[in-house]
């Protein structure tokens, strides 16, 4: 398979682990690099000969996102030395010179449905991409390849392009890795990425490994339940889906402060699911000793918007505790939230524990 706009490939995913594995823990070594907290982003830049005529950029949920960064498609043609497909993130980083971090409240507002806004935003908060990986040169795959060829392959054809197109660092030491993890939070990362250099380009497979500062996971708005006072949302119900397709409940979001509860009543009323009469649909979350009594009924929303929360540890299927609002995400396909982003403890026999 050669990955084109026309037949997109989804990108390979990582999978969350605790601690910054040793490099010969995988067979063929290991590459360390930044994880960068963006839009992932698979850029398709097509041409003839080594002149690009047409760039499209897919995210991870397969999303189109060329017509929200006109400033990245005009650098692709202008920069690009050549028909490619580069696997990257595009961010935004704002702040004074020596002072810059990466910004993600700019970057989301960077979705925007009005093409004058999109205008405006290209020229106010400019995004850089950050390559690191090839997919394709100039029409051959190198899917197939292992990740040091594909890596290699990206320095030489990537290696010396000017801003806004970057190549991101890597390195083998898993020392300075770990480093990495904790002075590079201060920029706005979002942790360390490790890849097996053996490693074919696996799409929709979770082959890289993610060291985070925290356990977050991407969920899916299902509904929201009234504050006790009558006014605004007092909590989002969120939701997973699992091997089956099947959108399962898994806890609820809240400590909104007053005003942001009244808004998101309006943000979210478009959602709404409605009955024949207009009024808004309700259902009911399943009842436990502690809700006995409680009111559990919800407003149900269509599952189109994606958040990301933070959240301490599984029980079953749940969140053990109530999850923290971290951001939207209207880079990700509500589809492509399921239960196998979550990091889930190895088992471990309780008399051991004991003993």
């Amino acid at each position: 398979m050669n990955p084109t706009s026309d037949s997109p490939v989804a990108p390979m995913l990582a999978k969350a682990v605790p601690t910054v594995p040793e490099a010969d823990s995988v067979e063929g070594g290991l590459s360390y690099e930044p994880k960068w907290d963006g839009f992932r982003a698979i850029v398709y830049a097509e041409g003839s000969g080594d002149d690009i005529e047409r760039v499209e950029i897919g995210s991870r949920g397969s999303k189109m996102l060329t017509r929200y960064f006109p400033e990245l498609v005009e650098a692709f043609k202008q920069i690009l030395p050549g028909p490619c497909v580069l696997d990257g993130e595009i961010v935004v980083p704002t702040g004074e010179p020596g002072k810059q971090r990466l910004d993600w409240e700019a970057l989301s507002q960077r979705i925007h449905p009005a093409a004058s806004r999109v205008d405006l935003l290209s020229k106010e908060t400019p995004a850089t991409f950050v390559a690191f990986d090839l997919l394709s040169l100039r029409g051959e795959s190198l899917l197939d390849r292992p990740f040091a060829e594909r890596r290699a392959a990206l320095e030489d054809f990537a290696g010396a392009l000017p801003a806004p197109i970057e190549l991101t660092r890597t390195t083998t030491d898993v020392d300075l890795a770990r480093k990495w993890l904790k002075e590079f939070e201060g920029a706005g990362l979002d942790g360390v990425v490790a890849k097996p250099f053996a490693a074919p380009y696996s799409p929709n497979k979770r082959t890289m490994l993610k060291i985070k500062h925290h356990r977050t996971a991407d969920v899916v708005v299902l509904g929201y339940r009234v504050h006790a006072s009558g006014r605004g949302v007092g909590s989002l119900l969120v939701g997973l889906y699992d091997s089956e397709g099947v959108l399962r409940n898994v806890g609820g979001v809240s400590a909104f402060s007053d005003v942001r509860r009244l808004e998101l009543v309006d943000e979210l009323d478009p959602l709404v699911v409605r009955d024949d009469s207009g009024n808004a649909a309700k259902g009911e979350t399943d009842r436990s000793r502690f809700s006995s009594g409680k009111d559990v009924s919800f407003i149900r929303l269509r599952p189109e918007r994606v958040l990301e929360v933070r959240y301490d540890q599984m029980e079953g299927m749940r969140f053990r505790h109530t999850a923290q609002f971290e951001r939207w995400r209207p880079d990700r396909d509500p589809a492509s939230c399921t239960f196998e982003q979550l990091e889930r403890p190895v088992a471990y026999d309780l008399a051991d524990v004991l003993s």
